[in-house]
């Protein structure tokens, strides 16, 4: 895995399309502790075993639960650029209940509160459109499982390359990256801000290099 930031508390490292974020054998965890001959690697937070992109991962007990503590309390900012179908309004915010079919993987707009359901928020802005697709960068608000790919399908407007979620029959990678983290140092307190551009494959490639910018 690429390291962008390692200190004896934390690392900032880019999740590859295919490992799984957590706690599984080959999973990110493992493959950073043999990559820096560690034994302790923590997972904080999460991305969907397809999205690849900037992930902090916490290197003891106590970084662990002071990052999660800025999660819960909505000061761990994360950023992220997708690629959709059609033409959502230029800014927006998405608000909505989801729940979650556990056999089934799925995660789904409920219209009623429930057990297991939960409230899900995001905000975007459209950075270009191109034939069809636009270009999205989104703040999430909240980290439900499968949150971005739901909130944008349930309006029509399907990540490129989703293969649950998505129109189907598009032989590309699932367009979502993972391009910003934004939190406190869990030791020195110090505010810390990453930013990190997609790989110029498709569909990234649709679109100017100049729009990924941190500016943007």
């Amino acid at each position: 895995m690429d390291i962008v930031y390692a200190d004896n508390r934390i690392v900032v490292a880019v999740k590859p399309a295919g490992i799984i974020s957590t706690e599984v054998p080959g999973g990110a965890p493992e493959l950073l502790r043999a990559q820096l001959g560690t034994d302790c690697i923590r997972t904080v937070h999460r991305l969907d075993a397809q999205v690849s992109g900037l992930m902090v991962f916490a290197r003891s007990a106590v970084a662990a639960s002071l990052l999660s503590r800025q999660i819960r309390e909505g000061i761990f900012h994360k950023a992220y650029l997708a690629v959709v179908h059609g033409a959502p309004p230029e800014t927006g915010t998405l608000c909505d209940l989801l729940g979650r079919n556990r056999p089934r993987r799925y995660t789904f707009v409920a219209q009623t509160p429930g057990k297991g359901i939960r409230e899900a928020r995001l905000s975007y802005r459209v950075l270009d459109r191109r034939e069809g697709y636009s270009l999205v960068s989104i703040c999430l608000e909240t980290g439900r499982t499968h949150q971005i790919r739901v909130q944008f399908a349930s309006r029509g407007w399907h990540l490129v390359g989703d293969r649950k979620y998505g129109l189907g029959g598009e032989d590309i990678p699932i367009a979502l990256w993972s391009r910003g983290l934004a939190f406190t140092h869990p030791e020195t307190g110090a505010p810390l801000d990453f930013t990190l551009q997609p790989p110029r494959t498709e569909p990234w490639t649709w679109f100017d290099a100049a729009l990924f910018s941190p500016e943007n």
